[in-house]
């Protein structure tokens, strides 16, 4: 698939997410909102991993 381009998950097409960012066109699916900490809290979770993992080997 193209850059931007998601399969919806409730009708199965593929929507061009770039202009339809929020809503499917086809089925009304309203997509989730991300919220701002998600991608932080991930990326802690990672370095503590790597840090225990780090610390243990040692």
């Amino acid at each position: 698939m193209a850059h931007g381009i998601k399969e919806c998950p409730s009708c199965a097409l593929d929507v061009d997410r770039d202009e339809h960012p929020d809503v499917c066109p086809y089925c009304g699916y309203e997509y989730p909102k991300e919220k701002p900490t998600t991608k932080a809290t991930a990326a802690l979770f990672v370095v503590l991993m790597l840090l225990f993992v780090f610390y243990s080997a040692c």
